[in-house]
């Protein structure tokens, strides 16, 4: 059994799919903060009556509840752990930063602890580009120097530093995988991004187009870039939860404690998403030009070729085409 903290939210359910669809037994623990049980239950739906496929349970819970995640680790016969519930709001860390640390930070321990009296001992952990800061380099790989321009991303960092004397003192393995930025939705249209409030730029397009928003804002376009717009490097997160399962199955086979970066290994500019937003959908989205967000560096592309040499990780959505149309499809139907 697989414990999946997080597991009703965006990224969290694509990585329980993929577990369950991988023959993984799953429980998800989510305290619905941010995720949603619809998406538990259509996730059962979709494996019902599939052949290979693993047996998903659902628990209402906190990840700083002890008792809780005892029980859960020996009741379930927990072999190992992929830890994604988290706060990623990066304005809302630098208001209230409390919030970042205790949840963040602070539960991950809460998770470890639990995991050595359980004689747990294999954990992926859910990290974040936001790890690195301003690039001094592009693109970035894994020995990047580390240095966080905000709390979200910081509380990240401390969690990977815990990680490692955890592994050092109790021989817990991990994988830290630093996403960029996930998109998309799975090929079936029944999952997919959904955030109250949308912060990410392809849902936010989205939204427009649909009339669910009334004004679309690009942040600045006199950026050192072709077009003057920001460039992000965008990860279909149905690649992104692949790569979970190469990183557990790792672990389990006696793999070392690692750290990998998770990207397409391209950009594309705030302008190109929208234009190719316009193409998948056939209209024209119209957007204002606003003011540059602070702290907003000009291009963040990853390195992710020590996943792909390590792991035999690829990318099946590269092209950022592919990754607007399966959005759209979600957010269509």
């Amino acid at each position: 059994m697989i414990l999946v903290t997080g597991g009703a939210g965006y990224i969290g359910s694509h990585v329980a799919k993929e577990l369950l669809f991988n023959g993984h037994d799953v429980v998800i623990l989510d305290n619905l903060s941010t995720g949603h049980k619809e998406t538990v239950k259509t996730l059962k739906e979709m494996a019902q009556g599939r052949k290979g496929v693993g047996e998903l349970e659902f628990v209402f819970g906190d990840t700083g509840d002890k008792e809780l995640l005892v029980s859960l680790l020996r009741e379930k016969a927990v072999s190992s752990v992929v830890h994604l519930a988290a706060f990623s709001l990066v304005g809302e860390s630098m208001q209230n930063p409390g919030k970042y640390f205790d949840n963040n930070t602070s539960r991950a321990v809460n998770i470890l602890e639990c995991m050595v009296e359980c004689g747990v001992r294999n954990i992926v952990f859910s990290s974040t580009a936001a790890v690195y800061g301003e690039p001094v380099e592009v693109p970035i790989t894994e020995d990047h120097p580390v240095k966080p321009t905000n709390v979200y991303g910081a509380s990240k960092v401390m969690v990977e530093e815990i990680l490692r004397w955890y592994d050092r003192i109790h021989g817990i393995k991990y994988v830290s995988l630093r996403y960029f930025n996930a998109a998309g939705a799975d090929e079936s249209g029944l999952i997919g991004e959904w955030h109250e409030p949308e912060t990410h730029l392809i849902p936010i397009v989205m939204q427009k187009v649909l009339g669910q928003r009334d004004k679309l804002t690009v942040f600045g376009d006199d950026y050192p870039t072709p077009d003057g717009t920001c460039i992000r490097d965008y990860i279909h997160v149905t690649d992104l939860a692949r790569a979970h399962i190469l990183a557990l199955e790792a672990l389990e086979g006696g793999m070392g404690s690692k750290v990998y970066n998770l990207g397409n290994g391209s950009g594309y500019s705030v302008r190109e998403v929208i234009d190719t937003v316009s193409e998948v959908v056939g209209q024209d989205v119209v957007y204002d030009i606003g003011e540059r967000r602070a702290g907003d560096p000009a291009v963040l592309v990853a390195s992710s070729d020590k996943i792909k040499k390590e792991l035999g990780w690829k990318p099946g959505y590269p092209e950022l085409k592919d990754i607007v149309r399966s959005a759209w499809k979600w957010h269509w139907g």
